[in-house]
């Protein structure tokens, strides 16, 4: 018998790995359930084949897409060509990119080569451009998949992926409820399971809104950072495109990608390309997070408001330190937000007018004037026909200066308070939206009401700052998101700090019961 006793602890290590075999197969994850960085490691290694990746979204989507309408156009044939051109490679021992096998998905309102791209609207339903806007040919360079375009407001205009000529989205984690907007697609394709990755674009909190709302991570980068070559521009000094995930290092990961110069865009700022994985720390020990009172004072939820609150605690127990800031003129930013965004929005849309872009009627018998007139009314939804005429209205002679010119100005303001504001801390934080997300109509008629529900969002915009928002924490089942606001190119300051508040809690590893 005591010759057997050496033989035990062999057995008992034998027993141990065994059982963390089981306890690795029970974990495992459907390759849609995945994260884009395990992927990524399993694609590369040859552990995971890229069509196998495509074929699980393909066949989440079939499950799910019914319900979510998450998509306009689903690439499905191109997705699968291109996971076997990946999968070729490999095995010819070439080396690949950095989203090999990752199905991304886009905002219908980027160009995407020889694939029909309608800003969400009937007067752009048949439109195929003959190009790639810039991100999407970074995300190809670097062996991603394009799955599909998603779901947004019309031309980006919206706050619940409502106003939508192929109807609206719905919120994965309540049917019932709206995603948020515009890119509400886009956010709930990666909440859903529909995709790995995301782009949306943000022009007053049209990223990080549905982030917020489909607890999902979404940043708004600093203006100029990323190309808009290729964008169907709505507001052109707002806008931004950022990248969307189920979690801040993904998120870090697939804006490392898009990031950079691009010569073909004008507003694209010269700073050198970055990568962000690498620099995300473990730490927010001596890291001033900025609370201004009125982000969660009146008008805020009050669910929403405690939520945020904890988190903040949290961080404060992390190491990190809560100071009280102000910000002078932020109550001026929505109308300002508003008056510049419908002004550039008017310009932007005069050209689909039927001769050189958009819908064409055939009736000959129609002058100019109503041909015009009536290609526009039958084209555009009712919420951007009110952004025009509203626009139009501030650019007009006589109330360019009472309007347009004063809004730039007070942005002027608004920046200034901000830069003040950050001398004394590292980032700020507030709730992302002041509301839970609401019931799909309930607010369809009372644009105003909607129009105050980006509050919170629109200062990044009229800035020009990176805002990122990553997912606090559920009040009845519904999400909340966190926003942290960082000092231009800072993005890094706020992957940190969503980095180690996400890691405190189980929130990445939830999924929405579909």
């Amino acid at each position: 018998m005591s010759q057997l006793y050496p033989t035990l602890p062999r057995r008992r290590e034998g027993i141990s790995r065994l059982r963390e075999s089981f306890k690795e197969v029970e974990n495992l994850k459907k390759p849609y359930q995945m994260s884009c960085r395990d992927i990524t490691k399993l694609v590369t290694r040859g552990q995971l084949p890229a069509v196998e990746v495509v074929s699980s979204v393909l066949e989440r989507i079939s499950q799910v897409e019914g319900r979510v309408h998450a998509f306009i156009s689903i690439m499905e044939g191109e997705a699968l060509e291109r996971a076997k051109e990946i999968d070729k490679k490999l095995k010819e021992g070439k080396q690949v990119g950095k989203l090999a096998g990752v199905p991304v998905a886009i905002k219908d309102n980027m160009s995407t080569a020889g694939s029909r791209t309608t800003c969400g609207s009937h007067i752009l339903e048949n439109y195929i451009p003959p190009y790639n806007a810039t991100v999407v040919d970074r995300l190809l360079m670097e062996d991603a998949i394009i799955i599909g375009k998603t779901n947004m407001d019309e031309f980006a205009m919206g706050t619940t992926t409502e106003n939508s000529y192929f109807g609206p989205t719905r919120n994965p984690w309540d049917l019932k409820k709206v995603p948020g907007g515009s890119s509400g697609g886009s956010a709930a394709a990666v909440s859903a399971g529909e995709a790995i990755l995301s782009l949306g674009s943000d022009t007053g909190g049209s990223v990080r809104c549905p982030a917020s709302f489909c607890s999902v991570v979404g940043l708004k980068p600093t203006y100029g950072l990323v190309s808009r070559y290729g964008l169907i521009a709505y507001a052109d000094s707002l806008e931004q495109i950022g990248p969307i995930a189920k979690d801040v290092n993904d998120c870090a990961l697939l804006f490392s990608v898009i990031n950079g110069y691009d010569p073909k865009d004008s507003t694209s700022n010269r700073k050198e390309k970055t990568e962000y994985i690498s620099g995300l720390e473990e730490s927010v020990e001596g890291m001033k997070i900025g609370v201004f009172s009125e982000f969660f004072g009146k008008g805020v939820n009050a669910y929403v408001s405690d939520i945020a609150h904890k988190s903040l605690k949290k961080l404060e127990r992390l190491g990190a330190s809560l100071v009280d800031i102000l910000l002078s003129h932020l109550s001026y930013s929505l109308p300002a937000y508003y008056i510049i965004a419908m002004s550039e929005a008017s310009s932007n849309l005069a050209r689909y007018d039927g001769v050189r872009y958009g819908l064409y009627s055939d009736d000959e018998a129609k002058n100019w004037k109503s041909f015009y007139s009536d290609t526009r009314q039958k084209g555009f939804g009712a919420e951007v026909r009110r952004r025009i005429i509203l626009g139009t209205y501030a650019l007009s002679a006589g109330y360019f200066n009472e309007y347009y010119l004063k809004a730039l100005q007070l942005r002027t303001l608004i920046k200034r308070g901000f830069e003040k504001a950050f001398e004394t801390c590292d980032v700020i934080a507030s709730p992302t939206m002041p509301v839970l997300p609401f019931d799909i109509g309930e607010k369809i008629d009372d644009p105003l009401s909607l129009y105050l529900c980006d509050i919170h969002t629109v200062p990044a915009n009229l800035t020009g700052m990176p805002a990122l928002s990553i997912p606090c924490g559920f009040s009845d089942g519904l999400p909340v998101g966190l926003q942290l606001t960082a000092p231009l190119f800072r993005e890094d300051l706020i992957f940190n700090l969503g980095q180690v508040l996400e890691k405190s809690y189980e929130i990445p590893n939830l999924s929405p019961n579909l």
